[in-house]
């Protein structure tokens, strides 16, 4: 067999059965820091795929840098094929703000494939294209609800695109939804190079969630056992199955008030459940928020305050919302995939 090839990267060459950290630089700040995009390398010994792991598009979801962190200390990558391209932050001007956003205002996701002479978000998403996601088959890129609110895990995928839904499957996360791609957003770039990019969402802004970071690193280790970089025995199993829903609804606060919130993400419904209820400060108006259809609580808000309007629960539709809510509590009860002195 021939010898593989080392894998070339801003500069640096990486050899087969080795890893290394690369920083790319990206700009400075108004200090004369320099500020860069580091990607961390994995080159299998084996040939293989190249994909791409990233996080912190949005700079305020931290839970998929965890996702990373746990990833890349994960004993299967020592006899891994192909390469794994992992990046836990995309967007470090945000992540460093604790901001979703970039200093311009600009949403990252909003922005590729960018250009080299545009806005900073424009350059940023430029870097991140051509040097990682061009350079792959396929990718994850990992995100969380916003600040205030939680997602239960989850996998967003492209509509008709049948190898991400085999892949999607593979992960194993409780619930996969359709999502359309959005003008200017990563999956679309990606796409329109021919690069699959699988969304993974799950957890809360600013927050770590076990459940989200357990459900993360064993998906991205299913879906590499898939492609063929991983062996079975490195892989952890579930039996549960992913459930494909067919739609989703938000249910929204009928008046302005304090809201209570009666059911978690991961909770299933159907016509007629009591969502919560939305009542004044002094308690002489209630209005209960009802569920009318059979679903799975995929996200709600976290916040007691609400405006008239405001999301309060996102559910996915779905007969099968029982089926569902089994992975969820499959991934509570696998064993951890960090050392024990490190949880959370």
């Amino acid at each position: 067999m021939a010898k593989r090839e080392a894998f070339e990267i801003g500069g640096q060459s990486i050899a087969p059965g080795t890893r290394a950290t690369v920083d790319i630089p990206v700009s400075t700040l108004s200090d004369h820091t320099p500020v860069n995009l580091s990607v961390h390398v994995a080159h299998g010994r084996k040939p293989g795929p190249v994909m791409f792991v990233s996080a912190a598009v949005h700079g305020d979801e931290v839970i998929g840098v965890e996702i990373v962190r746990r990833l890349l200390k994960a004993k299967a990558l020592k006899s891994m094929a192909g390469t794994l391209l992992a990046v836990p932050i995309v967007n470090t001007y945000g992540f460093l703000n604790n901001a979703r956003y970039l200093p311009d205002r600009r949403d990252l996701n909003r922005c590729f494939p960018g250009g080299p002479e545009g806005s900073m978000a424009s350059r940023l998403a430029h870097i991140f294209m051509t040097e990682v996601v061009l350079r792959a088959q396929v990718g994850i890129d990992l995100h969380s609800a916003a600040i205030h609110r939680t997602n239960l895990p989850q996998i967003r995928l492209s509509p008709g695109n049948a190898r991400l839904a085999a892949l999607g499957r593979a992960f194993g996360a409780p619930v996969m939804l359709n999502s359309k791609l959005r003008e200017g957003s990563l999956r679309m770039a990606a796409e329109e190079a021919g690069i699959d990019v699988l969304l993974y969402e799950g957890g809360e802004g600013l927050r770590f969630d076990e459940l989200a970071a357990r459900a993360g690193v064993a998906g991205i280790l299913r879906v590499m056992h898939e492609l063929g970089m991983l062996a079975a025995r490195a892989v952890p199993r579930t039996k549960a199955r992913s459930v494909m829903c067919g739609g989703s609804s938000w249910y929204r606060a009928p008046a302005g008030g304090l809201f209570r919130g009666y059911l978690p993400t991961g909770a299933t419904v159907a016509p007629g459940t009591v969502l919560g209820a939305v009542s004044d400060p002094f308690g002489e108006v209630e209005t209960e928020v009802i569920a009318d259809e059979e679903g799975i609580i995929i996200g709600r808000t976290n916040m007691p305050v609400v405006y008239e309007g405001e999301a309060l629960f996102h559910i996915a539709e779905t007969a099968r919302a029982e089926a569902a809510a089994e992975g969820v509590s499959a991934h509570m009860d696998a064993a951890p995939l960090y050392d024990e002195d490190e949880i959370i």
